[in-house]
């Protein structure tokens, strides 16, 4: 029977060549491929095969040839490094048959797997292709590079693991900036390893590790295969690793659960933020209270002093901050306690307080109207968070202006209908001291807490890694 087996040859290494290759070369009348991978089969050929080279980038005429020998009855094998059905020749193969209309005669194709570049290389790298991958190849011979582009941005934004073929040659010396540029764009974190690995598998092998941020493209060729780690990939002790799954905690202190789940919703919100270009002391608080919320209408109503995150986070950095003083219980306890522990901060709400509700009787007062006096008798110089009550931030504007009390910052979230409004406007006369601010009735303890947590985090902002002490 007539015949043509399509054989992967695996990336160049005679012991990446899988049993079933070498019996296929094996039987092989005629070996068609291009050159420069007769060598890897020399010793397997049987006596009287023929070797037919029609050169680099003539992959139809190849094909054309194969087919005219198998029509002589030959039994051709048609080899491709690597596998053949990846920007291999399989694909062209059985194109051809088709357009002969060859489908229903005796002509038989068969496509035997090889071992793939970017396999080979994953496995010289440690274990890079744990999870979702991709392959993209910057050849623009074959594919319109709109198109190749297209599917780059997927692949970053899908958080893909994205192996790269043909990086770089004499002719194509931009593209793979342009990779990488697209990739960091939508997302992908500088610190993302990039594993590059050059004839993988040959005596010239070389492997590298680095990451996406100091990946030099001056330093890749036309024999390099490219690994990009995904949102969870990291280094260890020399090694690429991308887990099997999202959101396990990393070995040498990485992300918890909770925060990866945070770390992916932050990425998210940024990327569809309608002015991401923001200052950090801006934007980092902003991200906190969109994902509390799920509410971009954020970006319209959180006001805030210039650098006012900055300024309330030094205070606490410089020990000048201790205590934080909120209107109920529920922002309290909306405060991540691991952060107030690491920060040796106190909180304290005083609405419970049996002294609060003695006062406000005295004085025909508010229960949170009383609990801002008694708050500022103890603790004047405390962070005074609002989330509730319109009564409270009344209070806080004029304990300060009275000269009674002096907070290191405030948050302002009251919610509801009643004096909601008035409440905010009043704060913002306070001009010496940074405040955050929910401009609007909307708001709410929940709010107000997670503010305060941005802050207690400022740290984190430059690396946009969020989550801590969850």
């Amino acid at each position: 029977m007539r015949k043509i087996i399509v054989a992967g040859l695996g990336p160049g290494n005679p012991e990446d060549m899988t049993p079933a290759v070498l019996d296929a070369v094996r039987q092989a009348d005629v070996i068609v491929g291009y050159k420069y991978y007769f060598r890897f089969i020399e010793p397997y050929l049987r006596e009287g095969c023929e070797c037919v080279d029609t050169g680099m980038k003539h992959e139809r005429e190849r094909a054309e040839q194969a087919f005219t020998l198998a029509e002589e009855g030959k039994t051709v094998v048609v080899i491709s490094s690597g596998d053949a059905g990846i920007y291999g020749m399989a694909p062209l193969i059985y194109e051809m048959c088709r357009e002969r209309s060859l489908g229903s005669s005796p002509l038989e194709i068969a496509v035997i797997p090889g071992i793939s570049a970017f396999q080979k290389a994953a496995s010289l790298l440690g274990a890079p292709i744990g999870h979702d991958l991709c392959i993209i190849s910057l050849s623009d011979l074959m594919t319109p590079w709109a198109l190749i582009e297209k599917r780059i941005r997927a692949a970053a934004v899908g958080d893909f693991v994205t192996a790269v073929y043909n990086p770089k040659s004499h002719g194509r010396y931009w593209q793979l900036y342009r990779l990488r540029e697209l990739f960091l764009v939508e997302g992908r974190s500088e610190s993302t390893p990039v594993g590059i690995v050059r004839q993988a598998g040959r005596s010239e092998q070389e492997v590298t590790l680095t990451t996406l941020g100091a990946l030099d493209p001056e330093q890749v060729d036309m024999f390099c295969v490219l690994i990009i780690g995904n949102s969870q990939s990291y280094e260890w002790q020399g090694k690429f690793i991308t887990p099997r799954g999202y959101y396990r905690s990393v070995p040498g202190g990485g992300s918890s659960i909770g925060q990866s789940i945070m770390n992916e919703s932050f990425r998210t919100i940024l990327s569809e933020m309608k002015n991401p270009e923001v200052p950090n002391w801006r934007l980092w608080p902003l991200l906190h209270a969109i994902h509390t919320t799920v509410d971009f209408g954020m970006e319209k109503i959180l006001w805030m002093d210039e650098r006012a995150t900055e300024l309330i986070y030094n205070k606490i950095a410089d020990g000048s901050l201790r205590h934080i003083v909120t209107d109920v219980t529920m922002a309290a306890s909306g405060i991540r306690k691991g952060a107030l522990e690491r920060l040796g901060i106190e909180v304290h709400c005083y609405i419970n307080d049996q002294r609060s509700k003695q006062m406000a009787d005295e004085r025909n007062i508010t229960r949170s109207q009383a609990a801002m006096q008694l708050a500022a008798e103890e603790h004047p110089d405390a962070l005074y968070v609002v989330g509730n009550a319109p009564t409270a931030l009344f209070e806080i504007c004029d304990l300060v202006r009275k000269g009674k009390l002096h907070p290191a910052g405030i948050i302002a979230a009251p919610v509801g209908f009643v004096h909601v409004c008035e409440s905010k406007h009043a704060v913002k006369t306070l001009t010496q001291i940074p405040k955050i601010i929910v401009e609007g009735r909307k708001g709410g303890s929940n709010i107000a807490a997670t503010l305060v947590n941005a802050i207690l985090t400022y740290d984190d902002a430059e690396l946009l890694k969020p989550g801590r002490d969850l």
